[in-house]
């Protein structure tokens, strides 16, 4: 099973709504499925948290967990400085996780849905 975190840039309150309703009918019908989704409210919001850098670095973190932000910077030859600074921004947006030191990716796919 993929864990999945979909990313939607755009769409209204209605859009909101209408998959909040669907949502909540699949949980009355006993769907214990979770959806991770992250929303922004347009391209530069999810541009200023995914940049290529931090895309690098969430691919490699999902092929090889890292034991700490550290070796995490060593192992992109970034400076550590950025690479925390990208580690940090990317954990507020749930797609990275530290524990113990240790980071990780929180997701094997991402899927995007960009609402015109």
């Amino acid at each position: 099973m993929t864990n999945e975190i979909k990313i939607q840039v755009g769409g209204t309150l209605a859009d909101d709504l209408a998959a909040f309703k669907e949502a909540w009918k699949r949980g009355e019908a006993g769907d214990a499925r979770q959806e991770r989704i992250l929303s922004f409210e347009s391209w530069e919001g999810l541009a200023s948290v995914m940049t290529g850098e931090r895309f690098r670095l969430l691919r490699h973190l999902h092929a090889h967990p890292e034991k700490s932000v550290n070796a995490l910077a060593q192992a992109l030859h970034r400076q550590y400085r950025r690479v925390h600074e990208d580690v940090t921004i990317l954990e507020r947006a749930g797609l990275v996780e530290r524990a113990d030191g240790a980071v990780r990716a929180t997701a094997d796919k991402l899927s995007a849905v960009v609402v015109l």
